[in-house]
């Protein structure tokens, strides 16, 4: 009998990723949606969606009904456990079996940053819950390069406010993959389990922008900047003020020396080594090269 598949941050990066695999392998999933209008591509993929919120407990029962498995990720915020909490109490109301639960890279109660000691929370009730349950804590995304990709394009450079920090930065595609492998596996074979994800080596920024140049053929520079200079352009943008400081936080902790580590455990649940940057950025290429002048391309 198929096991249903509940994605729950079924629009982000990482789920996106997460239900491309599921699906490539056959399983079920349904997918919980706050705004149905941006779910045609879930839908497209054959995906079932509901719409719910978990900011609303009361929303949430029906999308849970006749699942076995929850993927469980909540938004950075200083709710996030209490969405936690919500989308726990729904799955066991519901006699969901399984959860496997997105935390974060160093999530601990002494932990130099919000996000961290506030999944540390949720990690905790996950391991209590009564269900099987998997956490996995990845590290830094490779894919948050994406978010420097206009400035690498239009002046070959990009700034971040980690001074000469070196991190085990993670592919998502790998994260998603491991993810993956947990829940297509027996509900036994990873309970009580927390893995830690990494990329297949640290790296500074110089690193990456180094091998963003070779790749695209030209000088990229990384300028590392201050933390309130960041936080300029990040508000300039419209990032809400807790999401800056929670940034904020994390910059300084990979500052000090705090993300400079790596893991076998990609490798060990997918046989295979962890994606390297060089991956990385030749799949994204397109991501960093300025867009062709139309002007120019007709002529």
């Amino acid at each position: 009998m198929s096991r249903t598949v509940l994605i729950t941050g079924a629009t982000g990066t990482v789920s996106t990723a997460l239900t491309h695999v599921l699906k490539g392998a056959g399983a079920d999933l349904r997918a919980l949606v706050r705004d149905a209008s941006k779910a045609d591509g879930l839908r497209e993929q054959g995906v079932e969606v509901f719409v719910g919120d978990l900011d609303d407990a009361r929303s949430l029962p029906p999308t849970f009904e006749g699942v076995q498995d929850l993927w469980l990720l909540t938004p950075n915020g200083p709710r996030a456990p209490e969405n936690n909490m919500n989308a726990v109490w729904a799955a066991r109301q519901a006699d969901v079996e399984r959860v496997v639960r997105l935390s974060v890279v160093g999530a601990a109660h002494d932990a130099p940053n919000r996000s961290g000691r506030l999944h540390a929370l949720s990690d905790r009730e996950t391991e209590r819950c009564g269900m099987r349950w998997t956490i996995l804590r990845p590290h830094w995304f490779m894919q948050n390069l994406l978010n420097e990709a206009d400035d690498i394009s239009a002046t070959g450079t990009f700034s971040l406010n980690t001074a000469s920090a070196r991190i085990g930065m993670i592919d998502v595609r790998d994260i998603a993959e491991c993810a993956a492998r947990v829940l297509l596996d027996h509900p036994d074979r990873h309970h009580g389990e927390t893995y830690v994800l990494t990329g297949p080596r640290s790296l500074t920024f110089d690193e990456v922008a180094d091998r963003l140049g070779l790749v695209l053929g030209r000088s990229i520079t990384y300028l590392p900047v201050g933390d309130d200079a960041k936080r300029r352009t990040l508000l300039g943008y419209g990032v809400p003020e807790w999401i800056v400081d929670m940034l904020e936080e994390y910059a300084q902790a990979y500052a000090s020396g705090w993300g400079d580590f790596t893991t076998d455990t990609v490798a060990d649940l997918l046989g295979r080594p962890p994606r390297d940057i060089a991956d990385f950025v030749r799949d994204h290429a397109a991501a960093f090269t300025p867009a062709e002048n139309p002007i120019l391309k007709f002529r």
